[in-house]
C-alpha cells in the first residue's frame, strides 16, 4: 500500500515516508463543537477520538454496508495479534482476564503500573512497540505477574512469563538488520522460530522464476513459512479451512452480508472475489479481487485483506488489516486536479526516459473520512492509503489513493507550535512554517501518493523489488515517492493548476520541515544510542542526509551552532531542488534496475546510524514537552439490531471515550483464535 501515518513533533506526519506537519483539512466536520477530542495518555502513548462526519446523511442501505463492513474488519482483528508474536494472544487474553476479574488492591503502584502495560500492549496490537519494534518490558516485577494470575485463576507458562519480563529474548518484533538475522533476530510471527532467511530465499527461488513476469503474483503474502516433520520449508496458508480460519469464517460472514447492500454490481463482484479468496487463499483470485476493486468508485469504500509487507523483515507477508471510508466529496474534488494531471507529472520528471511511464493509468486521489478501522490500521492508524501493491495491477489497471480527512483533521485538535519555535532556525522559517506548512503537508501526501507511487517503471526481465532490493525495499520505495513529492512542491505548476497561491513559499516551507524533521526532530522516537530500524524513519534521513552532504560544496544546507544548539537552515532552495531531482533519478534507477548494492549503500550509508552527540541535545531539547510522541484512535461505536437472518437495522453511531474499556469489549466480542494457531 502505501500508507501515510501520524506521527508529532509539532504535530507531524508520517506520510509512507514522510514525517512533517500535518495536513489541515479546510473543510471541518460538521459536528459538536464541544467535541472531547483526546481521552487518554500514558506511557509514550496518546489516545484520541475522532468523529464521521455526514454518517447521519447516508442511506439506510449505505449504513448497513458501513455496519457490515466495520463487523468484518474487527472479526479479524485476532490475527493481527498473532501475526505480530506467537505469544501475544496468550499475554493479551491474560491481561484482559486480569483486568475484569482481580479483586485486590487497585490502588497500588504495582497495580498501576500494571494497567499502564496493558494499555501499551492493546495499543500496539501485542508486546513490541507498534513504531520502534522494540519490546515493551513491564514496569512490575514477574512476582507481581504471577500474583494477579492465581488472583484470577490464570496460568501462563514459564516460556510465556519469560517472553514478557526477558529484556534478552524477542527484543525487537522486525529487525532490519542482516549482520542479526533478519528472521533470528524478528519476533514476527510469519516465521517459524527454526527458519532461517537464507532457507526462505532458496525456498521462493524456483517459485519466483516460475512467476509470470508480466502478471507475478505477490508470493507469500498470504501464509506463514513452517519446518514439515522431514525439515522441509512449507506455507500455512491464511484461509477458512486453514491458519486462522476460525477468524476468516467471521470475516467472511460480514462481507456475505455487505454483499447483499452492494452499492453497484462491480462492488458485489469484488466482494465476491474477495469471499473466495480468504475462503482458497488463492493469490491469482486475490489479483482479480484487487483490478475489481481498483477499478470501481462508491461512495462507501473499504481496506480488507492482508496488505502491508513492511513487518516481514523479507517484504512477502501481508499484515492484516481494514479500513471503512465514506467519501468526503467536497475534498475529492478539490484534489481531483492533481490526479488528472498524472502524465503532466511523469513527463516532466527528472528520470532517466526508459525508467518513465508512457501512460499513468488510473490514477484516483479522494479525501474520505474513517468510519471503523482495525488490524494493522488501529489503535494507530495512517492517515492515507495507496492500494493496491502489485505493481502491474497499478501499471495496467490503476490505483486508489485517499486521504483520511476525519482522523486528519482529529490530529490538528491537538496540536501546538512550540516544538517547531525549538527546532526551527528562525523566525523566518517559523513564520513560513505556520502560514504554508498545513498546505505544503497536504500537497506533499498527495504527490507522494497519487504521482510518486504511480511515477516510474521496472526495465523488462528485473524482477520486484522485494525479490531484488530485499529488506531495502520498503524504505527505498517510501523515499522515492517522497523525493517525487519533494521534486513538485517547489513548481509553479502547482500554481498554475489552481492548488497554490505562492508555490515558492509553499516549496520552501515544504523544503524547511523535511530537513528539519529528517535530521533532527524524528530522533525523539529514538532511545539514545539506537540506530534507525524503522523502514519511514530511515528514507527520511537517507534522503535528507544524502541531500545534506551533496550541497555542502555550496553550503546549501547550512549546519548551524548557535547558543549550544544545532539548527539546519535552507541557503539555497533551487539547489536544493535540483538536488532532489539528482536523487530521485537515482532512486528511480535503483528500483528499475533492481541494483541491490546501490540501494544497500544509500540506505545504510545515510539512512541507519545516528550522530549520539546530536541525538542527546534533541532529546535533551525535547524533554521540556510533555505530549507524548506517539497518537491513536478509540474508534466510533456503530450499533445495530439484527434480526433473526442477522440482517441490520436502526444503524446508529456513537462515541466511546474509554480507551481500556473499548479494548475490553473487543477482546469480549471478537476473540475468534485459539491461543496457538
Amino acid at each position: 500500500m502505501k500508507k501515510l501515518f501520524y506521527i508529532l513533533i509539532a504535530a507531524v506526519v508520517f506520510n509512507c515516508g514522510k514525517d512533517v506537519k500535518e495536513p489541515k483539512v479546510e473543510e471541518l466536520p460538521k459536528e459538536t463543537t464541544d467535541f472531547q477530542w483526546k481521552a487518554d495518555q500514558f506511557a509514550d502513548i496518546k489516545v484520541l477520538r475522532y468523529q464521521v462526519p455526514g454518517f447521519d446523511a447516508l442511506s439506510e442501505k449505505q449504513k448497513q454496508l458501513v455496519y457490515y463492513l466495520t463487523q468484518a474488519g474487527l472479526s479479524g482483528r485476532d490475527i493481527m495479534w498473532d501475526q505480530n508474536y506467537r505469544y501475544n494472544l496468550k499475554i493479551r487474553k491474560a491481561l484482559e482476564d486480569i483486568l475484569k476479574n482481580y479483586s485486590g488492591d487497585k490502588t497500588s503502584k504495582e497495580w498501576n503500573q500494571f494497567v499502564t502495560y496493558a494499555k501499551r500492549v492493546f495499543f500496539a496490537n501485542g508486546i513490541h512497540h507498534h513504531y520502534s519494534n522494540d519490546k515493551m518490558l513491564p514496569e512490575f516485577s514477574q512476582d507481581y505477574m504471577k500474583a494477579l494470575l492465581t488472583n484470577v485463576n490464570h496460568t501462563l507458562s514459564d516460556e510465556v512469563l519469560t517472553a514478557m519480563f526477558d529484556p534478552t529474548v524477542d527484543t525487537k518484533k522486525v529487525n532490519l538488520d542482516p549482520a542479526k538475522g533478519l528472521l533470528q533476530g524478528s519476533a514476527i510471527n510469519f516465521y517459524a522460530p527454526d527458519v532461517t532467511a537464507e532457507e526462505v530465499e532458496k525456498f521462493y527461488a524456483p517459485k519466483i522464476a516460475a512467476l509470470d513476469k508480466n502478471e507475478p503474483i505477490e508470493l507469500g503474502l498470504n501464509s506463514k513459512i513452517v519446518k514439515n516433520a522431514n525439515g522441509e520449508l512449507e506455507e500455512k496458508v491464511w484461509k477458512v479451512d486453514g491458519m486462522y480460519g476460525q477468524a476468516l469464517e467471521k470475516v467472511v460472514y460480514w462481507l456475505e452480508k455487505a454483499k447483499t447492500v452492494a452499492e453497484n454490481e462491480k462492488q458485489a463482484e469484488a466482494f465476491d472475489l474477495l469471499i473466495k479468496y480468504y475462503q482458497t487463499g488463492d493469490l491469482h483470485i486475490w489479483d482479480q479481487y484487487n483490478i475489481a476493486w481498483a477499478s470501481n468508485e462508491t461512495d462507501i469504500d473499504y481496506i480488507n485483506g492482508f496488505v502491508e509487507v513492511y513487518n516481514d523483515p523479507m517484504a512477502y507477508r501481508g499484515s492484516y488489516e481494514t479500513v471503512v471510508q465514506i467519501t468526503d466529496f467536497d475534498m475529492s474534488k478539490k484534489m481531483k486536479v492533481l490526479s488528472d494531471n498524472a502524465q503532466w507529472f511523469e513527463d516532466n520528471s527528472p528520470l532517466m526516459e526508459a525508467h518513465k511511464k508512457a501512460n499513468v493509468k488510473g490514477v484516483k486521489y479522494k479525501t474520505v473520512n474513517v468510519a471503523g478501522e482495525a488490524g494493522d490500521s488501529s489503535p494507530s492508524t495512517p492517515i492515507g492509503v495507496n492500494l493496491p501493491n502489485n505493481n502491474w495491477i497499478r501499471q495496467e489497471h490503476g490505483s486508489k489513493s485517499v486521504s483520511l480527512g476525519n482522523i486528519i483533521y482529529a490530529y490538528n485538535q491537538d496540536g501546538g507550535t512550540d516544538r517547531l519555535k525549538e527546532f526551527a532556525n528562525d523566525e523566518e522559517e517559523v513564520k513560513l512554517e505556520e502560514q504554508y506548512g498545513a498546505l505544503a503537508d497536504k500537497l506533499h501526501t498527495a504527490l507522494h501518493e497519487v504521482i510518486g507511487h504511480a511515477s516510474g517503471q521496472i526495465n523488462p526481465g528485473i524482477g520486484q523489488p522485494k525479490e531484488t532490493l530485499k529488506n531495502y525495499s520498503s524504505t527505498l520505495e517510501e523515499g522515492r515517492a517522497d523525493l517525487v513529492g519533494l521534486y513538485y512542491l517547489y513548481n509553479p505548476k502547482l500554481q498554475e493548476l489552481g492548488l497554490v497561491d505562492d508555490w515558492k513559499k509553499v516549496g520552501m516551507a515544504a523544503y524547511d520541515g523535511y530537513i528539519r524533521n529528517g535530521l533532527m526532530t524524528q530522533l525523539v522516537r529514538l532511545n539514545l544510542g539506537d540506530d534507525i530500524e524503522e523502514a519511514h524513519m530511515r528514507n527520511r534521513q537517507w534522503v535528507s542526509a544524502w541531500a545534506y552532504e551533496q550541497g555542502k560544496a555550496d553550503n546549501v544546507i547550512e549546519k548551524v551552532e548557535r547558543n549550544g544548539k544545532i539548527y539546519f537552515n535552507i541557503t539555497d532552495y533551487e539547489k536544493l531542488h535540483e538536488i532532489f531531482g539528482r536523487l530521485l533519478r537515482e532512486v528511480q534507477r535503483i528500483k528499475s534496475e533492481g541494483d541491490f548494492e546501490a540501494g544497500k549503500a544509500l540506505v545504510e550509508n545515510y539512512g541507519v546510524k545516528v550522530d549520539i552527540n546530536l541525538h542527546k541535545q534533541i532529546l535533551d531539547r525535547n524533554s521540556q514537552f510533555k505530549s507524548a510522541p506517539y497518537s491513536g484512535f478509540i474508534n466510533p461505536k456503530i450499533s445495530a439490531d439484527l434480526d433473526e437472518n442477522g440482517n441490520a437495522t436502526n444503524i446508529h453511531i456513537s462515541y466511546p471515550d474509554n480507551f481500556l474499556e473499548q479494548m475490553m469489549e473487543y477482546g469480549n466480542e471478537y476473540s475468534f483464535l485459539p491461543e496457538e494457531n
